[in-house]
């Protein structure tokens, strides 16, 4: 399935970051702004209840393990289903949060706009630097493609 139209811009390479607020498995509330300082690896997908996501996920979290670099997945599912996720995954080294509330990935860009999937965000990797700054954006050619995680990683460990 190709990479459906989605409802913005991209944010710019070289440009200051957009706003990202998200709530995480344990109800708190965190934004991209609480990991300034860090360069962050965000994963932008539609649900961890599907396969690719769900790899992609995995994979991340067991090449995250001392990386040096936080690693972020947001998607418009509820926290609760992410939770759910990330302990039945033993996922440790990913922090994973939800759009539901505050809907900022609409500022990435992300937001699908279209098909039976509107409203899910579509599968775009970034990574930003530690002063905030976007450094590396790819958009998977096909939703259910996964990312290349050697350009991401390579992206990241450049920054560090």
């Amino acid at each position: 399935m190709p990479q459906p139209l989605f409802s913005g811009t991209l944010p710019v390479i070289g440009a200051p970051a957009p706003q990202l607020r998200y709530v995480k498995v344990d109800k708190t509330e965190s934004s991209l702004a609480d990991h300034k300082g860090h360069v962050v690896v965000l994963l932008m997908f539609p649900s961890v209840d599907t396969s690719t996501c769900a790899l992609e996920t995995r994979t991340f979290n067991k090449l995250a393990a001392g990386l040096g670099a936080h690693v972020l997945a947001v998607t418009a599912d509820l926290h609760y289903a992410m939770k759910r996720f990330c302990a039945a995954e033993g996922i440790e080294n990913v922090e994973a949060g939800s759009d539901f509330r505050y809907r900022d990935a609409d500022g990435w860009g992300t937001r699908i706009a279209e098909g039976g999937l509107n409203g899910l965000l579509g599968r775009v990797t970034f990574v930003i630097d530690k002063e905030g700054v976007v450094r590396y954006c790819e958009v998977a050619p096909e939703l259910g493609a996964e990312p290349d995680y050697d350009a991401a990683l390579n992206a990241a460990k450049a920054l560090l």
